[in-house]
């Protein structure tokens, strides 16, 4: 029998494709989570037990997870932030991470985008209105000649700035770490924050990124500024923006993560019909998955093979 292999994330499970061919013709030993969503801890150590490698999402991969099994070599997320991952713990252990940067780029950039256009237009409120009968018109915005600012222009912020020149809009960005994006010009974030009226988030969520839009960030931003948040629930204050959208500052808001996923249904950003919520589908098309499907899996069978993959997230691991 061959290596085995946990899959835990749920989009992989679900969608038929090359990935599963590559398993099946390595002849893995796949064991599926019976769960239709993240998993925490305890049942993370349910199934680990004898496993070689596995294939996780949004699941609590802590360091009693990963030590639970002394064949773990690798660790394939489906998708590209590694915040729910104890990569410290994984290097300590021998245990190889890998990622899949490229394939989601294009399908979060578009959600974004979307979101934008959705909150310029007022369309969920549009469509509210339709549907319960009325016909009353709502006054937006358009989006030609103002201004978005992108805190983090990585993959993902160059896909946004490249599709956004068409609507014709100003692109200016705060990275430390790109410092030329064509069609877009770097200023710091302060310059970001007071220039945008639209500011969309594109950074990892790490100690230095923690509500990097804080009360404090918010006080900066032009009056009727719209913030769009599809990296990571971490990074934004949402206390602070409830507060600010309260108070009129901003003008509305687009989440596609939170802090805690699922939120509370009693969330106070549930009752503001100026604030879209999509459940962290920014990686969510059938080609996104796919994409994302098969780097994870190729990287994950490379490693079983004694191969040193593309797109390891802790590249120290090899130095042990």
């Amino acid at each position: 029998m061959g290596h085995r292999v946990l899959i835990t994330a749920r989009s992989f499970r679900k969608v038929r494709g090359e990935h599963w061919d590559l398993l099946e013709g390595e002849g893995c030993d796949v064991v599926n989570s019976p769960y239709d969503r993240p998993l925490t801890e305890a049942e993370m150590l349910d199934l680990v037990g004898g496993v070689h490698g596995a294939v996780v999402g949004m699941d609590e991969v802590t360091t009693r997870v990963i030590q639970a099994s002394t064949d773990f070599k690798v660790i394939a997320k489906h998708g590209v932030g590694v915040d729910n991952i104890d990569l410290a713990a994984a290097t300590a252990a021998g245990v190889v991470v890998t990622n899949t940067p490229e394939a989601n780029k294009v399908a979060v950039a578009e959600l974004t985008i979307a979101l934008m256009l959705a909150l310029a237009r007022r369309l969920v409120k549009q469509h509210q209105v339709v549907s319960g009968g009325g016909w009353a018109r709502q006054m937006g915005t358009e989006l030609a000649g103002k201004t978005l600012g992108l805190i983090g222009c990585g993959r993902i912020g160059h896909e946004v700035a490249k599709r956004v020149r068409i609507l014709e809009m100003e692109v200016v960005f705060y990275d430390q770490y790109t410092l030329e994006v064509s069609g877009a010009r770097q200023v710091s974030l302060d310059e970001l924050l007071t220039w945008s009226d639209y500011v969309s988030v594109h950074v990892p969520h790490t100690l230095e990124t923690h509500h990097i839009l804080d009360a404090e960030a918010f006080a900066k931003m032009k009056d009727g500024v719209y913030v769009i948040n599809t990296a990571r629930g971490g990074t934004v204050d949402e206390t602070a923006l409830y507060e600010a959208i309260v108070a009129g500052k901003v003008a509305g808001a687009a989440l596609d993560v939170r802090p805690k996923e699922p939120p509370s249904p009693d969330d106070p950003l549930n009752t503001l019909e100026n604030v879209i919520l999509t459940p962290h589908a920014g990686a969510t098309t059938r080609e996104a998955v796919l994409r994302m499907a098969k780097t994870a899996t190729e990287s994950l069978l490379a490693v079983l093979r004694g191969e040193r993959p593309t797109n390891v997230v802790n590249p120290e691991v090899y130095a042990k």
